[in-house]
């Protein structure tokens, strides 16, 4: 019965140490194999943390799945910052463009509990809240009671 290991890795540039090294190294994989694969598999996410599952077979094969890194990190990246505001609610540290919101809920819309870009869009505005970054000059909140009322039209893709 295959085992499944979850573990959060930078993108591109997991190693050998941990998290991962002592969390596979037990399970009789070459873990210099494992961090190839996953490092390939993650370069497109440098930069960033990524949720990566291992399932390991029975055979000692494995397959990797990559997630796709949390909203927060992906807005940071958006935006070239490191982190958002420490006063949220009272301060916006930089500001989305809609099409960027929209971009980033796309990303994420199959781990979303939304199941319309619609609604992604309207989560990744929550993100934007509670890390004090305005979309299109304005207030988040401002932005979902817009689309709410459909002043702001979402294509769903």
């Amino acid at each position: 019965m295959p085992r499944e290991v979850k573990v959060l890795v930078p993108g591109g540039k997991a190693t050998p140490g941990p998290p991962l090294g002592p969390v596979i190294g037990p399970l009789g994989l070459n873990v210099k194999q494992v961090v190839d694969k996953i490092n390939e598999a993650t370069k497109e996410f440098d930069g960033l943390s990524v949720p990566v599952k291992l399932i390991v077979h029975d055979d000692r094969s494995f397959d990797i799945e990559v997630g796709v890194p949390p909203t927060s990190a992906l807005i940071k990246r958006e935006l070239g910052i490191e982190k958002g505001s420490s006063k949220t609610g009272r301060e916006f540290i930089a500001n989305l463009k809609l099409d960027q919101v929209i971009k980033i809920a796309n990303m994420k819309k199959d781990e979303m509990l939304g199941y319309t870009t619609k609604a992604a869009v309207k989560e990744v505005l929550g993100t934007c809240v509670s890390m004090g970054i305005s979309v299109e000059g304005k207030h988040p909140k401002d932005i979902q009671r817009e689309i709410d009322e459909g002043v702001v039209e979402i294509p769903e893709t």
